[in-house]
């Protein structure tokens, strides 16, 4: 695990959610959407929890224009693999087995099992195929 992964806040997740259905927003289109009829304090909020975001590499501003826009730089499959690895790394010392099997036996549906079989099959039918 790279050492220096930085994780993101429930506010600046709303944020990266936000900007990866839009592909690039502006702070106020950011404000109108997550602050409806907002202020100037929700403003100068998103104003920072997109600097914080930007500092952790997790953003980007396109300064060329007037105002400024702001893109994602991390997609959220990336987000969720570095947050999935980090809790591996922290409470089983690196290894996703045990993070695995606690999420099979207490957090996933019949439905959801069935899935997870199918995943497994096909990447077991994958690595076995010649290339």
């Amino acid at each position: 695990m790279n050492a220096r992964f930085h994780d993101v806040s429930d506010a600046e997740l709303a944020v990266l959610h936000e900007l990866w259905a839009r592909q690039q927003a502006t702070i106020r289109q950011l404000t109108d959407v997550l602050y409806p009829g907002g202020t100037n304090s929700h403003y100068a909020t998103v104003q920072k929890l997109l600097e914080r975001l930007e500092g952790k590499g997790f953003v980007q501003r396109d300064r060329s224009g007037s105002v400024h826009q702001f893109q994602a730089t991390v997609d959220r499959e990336t987000l969720l693999e570095r947050r999935l690895r980090s809790v591996a790394e922290s409470l089983f010392d690196g290894s996703f087995t045990p993070l695995l099997t606690h999420l099979v036996r207490r957090q996933l549906s019949g439905g959801e099992r069935a899935q997870l079989r199918e995943l497994i099959d096909q990447l077991d039918r994958e690595s076995s195929s010649p290339e």
